[in-house]
């Protein structure tokens, strides 16, 4: 028995000594461009001019903006008045309802919730909110889940126009509601249709599951260690700082009433500044890359970027143009209280809109550029998430930027190295010991001789091997440049460690 216990030791403490071996050696992705700021801020002018334009086109009585880099806040700009009667003039420290911006607050708190055992995202959510058990469109619908409820898949119908006007309902209306019956759309995790029910419901949970309501769990937990300055109810917020929301209607702007706070807020009642909120932009940034570092957050990176992926398609617009012009496909999904998009260039963009009586809001963020944007206006549901997108491409564009670039992780380079040393003619490459166990079965020696003899007669004499271009730590391909032309070779090891080459490509890419 104690050899047995011995023997699993050893091997646990192997184990351990690998996985602490293959963090040490990670490196995470890059910029190489060191000038980005620079490029970046000659776009300035430009950004400013897009903003103004697109506020004026849409009537906006007053808007804000910024723009965050590498965790910073580089730029920020406004215009019009956040008080049409008294022309209070509009800044990038003037506080506007953001609407359904404050979804993701409300997501991010139940993954701290999570993250810290208090609950689980498939728990269903009858266990907190006991009078939705059995509540379904058919009766062999699966349970609504706290999952279903961040991603939008409980089953709810869209409710925006109804939604809107609930902000400042309390709880025992919520309760109330629920016990009296709810209508649904769909069975839950079939369909995304927007709800702000759903996430009021998630406020209501975060309440049941800390001991305190969701506006004060929120305020202690997210914005207080981000130092972000915020609040739920008007009432609290300087005048000189409240932007009043306005609805444009036959040519003149008309006031929107201020909704108090209420259960609803936890799906759109957050006011902030744009220099506040910038704060929180440059968290969701600073989820990237993974690495080593120490955690800073109130929340960990890894939940972060886990609240950033794509859950449920929802959208695909064709023919969309970005300002330069290019019709560009975009299609987007959402996450947990957040909109994931991906353009025909590749780009992913995290963010979200917000909408309410008098206000429209918008953030958006290219995590692999390290790059952000944010625009508050005070019209009734301001569109301003095209003007982001027009400004994030045309800043992108203009400066040149490229996304961090992934160093080749050491295996890749060694066996890189190894690799090329038996090109062309694979001598005793069975005894090199770089090779899979699977290798040989799908790769035959004579025909691997062969193929790369073959290319290398067109293309002669080895001149340079260039670095491995990385997709990721394990597979990777790298060009070897010859005296007449140039041959790519592609491959991939295994999950084992060491990692051994399983997959092997080779093919002339120029001459």
């Amino acid at each position: 028995m104690k050899k047995y216990v011995l023997t699993a030791l050893i091997g646990l403490a192997s184990h351990l000594s690998g996985f602490e071996q293959t963090s040490a050696v990670y490196q995470p992705p890059v910029f190489n461009d060191t000038n980005r700021l620079q490029k970046i801020k000659a776009t300035f002018p430009l950004v400013e001019k897009l903003y103004k334009d697109y506020s004026e086109k849409n009537h906006f009585p007053g808007y804000a903006f910024g723009i965050v880099l590498d965790g910073k806040l580089i730029y920020s700009g406004s215009g019009g008045y956040t008080r049409i009667d008294n022309q209070t003039g509009a800044t990038p420290r003037s506080f506007f309802r953001i609407a359904s911006m404050s979804k993701s607050f409300t997501a991010l708190a139940i993954l701290k919730l999570r993250d810290e055992g208090k609950l689980k995202l498939d728990d269903p959510a009858y266990l907190y909110i006991p009078a939705l058990k059995g509540q379904s469109l058919t009766t062999d619908a699966p349970d609504i889940t706290i999952r279903y409820l961040l991603s939008h898949q409980a089953g709810f119908p869209e409710d925006n126009p109804w939604g809107d006007r609930q902000l400042a309902k309390t709880e025992d209306d919520l309760l109330k509601l629920i016990k009296n019956g709810l209508s649904f759309s769909n069975d839950p995790g079939l369909q995304y249709e927007y709800s702000n029910l759903g996430f009021t419901m998630l406020g209501y949970i975060i309440h049941k599951v800390s001991g305190i309501p969701y506006e004060e769990y929120i305020r202690k937990n997210i914005w207080e260690p981000m130092q972000l300055n915020a609040s739920w109810e008007y009432k609290d917020v300087p005048d000189s700082l409240l932007a009043h929301g306005y609805r444009w209607l036959n040519g003149n702007w008309r006031e929107e009433a201020l909704l108090h706070d209420g259960i609803y807020g936890s799906m759109g009642g957050m006011i902030t500044s744009i220099e506040s909120f910038s704060k929180y932009l440059a968290f969701q940034l600073s989820a990237w890359p993974a690495r080593n570092e120490p955690e800073a957050g109130p929340v960990k990176r890894s939940s972060v970027r886990e609240m950033q992926q794509p859950w449920r398609f929802n959208t695909l617009i064709p023919d969309y143009v970005y300002p330069n012009g290019k019709a560009c496909a975009i299609a987007t999904a959402y996450c947990y209280g957040l909109r994931f998009s991906r353009d025909c260039e590749g780009r992913v963009f995290i963010g979200h809109t917000g909408g309410l009586p008098g206000f429209g809001s918008n953030w958006n963020i290219l995590p692999e550029y390290g790059l952000g944007v944010l625009f508050f206006a005070n019209v009734t549901y301001a569109p301003t998430a095209a003007a982001n997108l027009q400004v994030l491409d045309t800043i992108v564009h203009l400066a040149g930027l490229q996304p961090r670039q992934l160093p080749a992780s050491p295996i890749l380079t060694q066996r890189r190295n190894e690799l090329v040393k038996l090109l062309p003619d694979f001598i005793d490459a069975e005894k090199s010991g770089i090779f899979a166990e699977n290798f040989f079965s799908d790769y035959f020696t004579e025909s691997l001789k062969k193929e790369a003899q073959s290319l290398f007669s067109r293309t002669g004499k080895i001149v340079k091997v260039q670095d491995v271009v990385p997709e990721n730590q394990m597979r990777g391909y790298f060009i070897i440049e010859c005296e007449k032309g140039s041959i790519q070779v592609n491959f991939t090891l295994t999950p084992e460690a060491p990692a051994l080459i399983q997959e092997y490509h080779i093919r002339i890419v120029g001459l």
